[in-house]
């Protein structure tokens, strides 16, 4: 009688979440497509994590900092400045 092993199906200690995964990967992207050309996957992949994660906030502050100055400044609202007239309000009635 074969019983079915359910543990090869539970993560194990030494594995990474898939959300870890996306995340590590999407970083690495961001690093060597926003580096220009300074850093390749591999070195990038085996950098300590402390100093990837300075790296990649780093290029993001860059990258915020980049995007904010090339904002165009919120339109001006039209104001018309005419004289300060007030209304009358005293009617033939009222005299």
């Amino acid at each position: 009688m074969r019983r079915t092993s359910t543990f090869l199906l539970i993560l194990t200690f030494f594995g990474l979440t898939p959300e870890y995964r996306i995340g590590l990967f999407s970083q690495i992207h961001e690093i060597v497509y926003f580096g220009n050309g300074g850093y390749d996957w591999g070195t990038v992949y085996n950098m300590p994590i402390w100093l990837r994660l300075f790296t990649f906030r780093k290029i993001e502050d860059f990258m915020k900092r980049q995007n904010e100055a090339n904002e165009p400044p919120p339109p001006k609202k039209n104001r018309t400045v005419g004289p300060a007239i007030k209304p009358g309000y005293s009617t033939k009635a009222s005299k």
